[in-house]
């Protein structure tokens, strides 16, 4: 389903970029592997995991190139994009995997971890988009498949950082997507549940053990995300723009805009009072997701 496409995939040396990566290079596209081979918390350097991934497809029969740059700089991004015209003459997706983690919980939290989050997952999707955006304009025909996370929907403990970049995904994708519909280019997102050595080494922080990390990895395994993010390239889903998707296992998923769900009226507007007297029970009763029982 992926024949003559070319697609650069961000964070293809390890995880679920790299799942994808060799996943469409398997269903007949050409891929720019992008991984600037990064620790689990953004440290150092490395291009044997791009570079592994590149061949990997290439041993299979499939056509691939290696990329070592960072998704956090516009010129990195660029060259990637450059890099996919140069090599295989065009560019028709980008699959922005790519990202690291800097937990902390938010009363210890630095200006650094925040900062790094925003530039790798949000900045890093603006720069991925933005170098893509002329050339599927000018074709036009393209789709950006950016990763959010459920920690975006639901919030998650010591990773404010983390959660407000990946809302900040979402927001970005969905304005893109109303944008580019006037040019034929879709933009999508995906909140994968899977374990991955960053899920794995935060299991391993709370204590869980090997066995039980081991379980959780032949459930949910990082393969089980990329079809969705092929298919979200591919032809067939050419009608598909504006969307959050879920994957975890063998079930996918695809989320409801925000929406009010329930509505109340004073007559003269509200007051402090009103509100306590009536609108607070009223949310109480509903239940939500219950932040304000849980324990600090």
């Amino acid at each position: 389903m992926l024949d003559n496409k070319v697609i650069v995939v961000t964070g293809g040396g390890r995880g679920i970029g790299r799942e994808t990566a060799i996943y469409c290079a398997a269903k007949g596209a050409s891929v720019v592997v992008a991984d600037p081979g990064v620790a689990a918390d953004g440290s150092g350097e490395d291009a044997a995991p791009a570079q592994a991934t590149a061949d990997e497809i290439a041993a299979a029969g499939g056509k691939a190139v290696a990329n070592f740059g960072s998704v956090a700089e516009a010129s990195d991004a660029n060259a990637m994009i450059e890099q996919a015209l140069d090599q295989f003459g065009r560019i028709d997706g980008v699959i922005n995997a790519g990202g690291y983690l800097r937990d902390g919980w938010w009363h210890k939290m630095s200006r650094a971890q925040w900062d790094e989050m925003i530039d790798v997952h949000l900045n890093g999707s603006f720069n991925m988009c933005k170098a893509a955006t002329p050339h599927f304009r000018e074709q036009e025909s393209g789709s950006f498949v950016l990763f959010t996370s459920p920690s975006a929907v639901i919030g998650n403990p010591a990773q404010s950082n983390y959660s407000a970049a990946k809302h900040g995904v979402i927001g970005l994708m969905q304005s893109i997507a109303l944008d580019m519909a006037r040019s034929k280019v879709r933009a999508n997102a995906i909140a994968p549940t899977a374990l991955t050595r960053l899920v794995a080494g935060a299991m391993r922080a709370n204590g869980m053990d090997e066995e039980t990390i081991e379980k959780v990895g032949a459930s949910m395994g990082a393969d089980k995300i990329a079809p969705l993010a092929a298919w979200l390239v591919a032809d067939d889903s050419a009608d598909i723009s504006g969307y959050i998707m879920g994957a975890r296992g063998e079930e996918v998923s695809f989320f409801d805009l925000p929406r009010p769900v329930a509505r109340m009226t004073q007559e003269g507007g509200w007051s402090i009072e009103a509100l306590a007297e009536r609108f607070g029970p009223a949310i109480r009763e509903h239940g939500g997701i219950g932040l304000g029982k849980q324990e600090a």
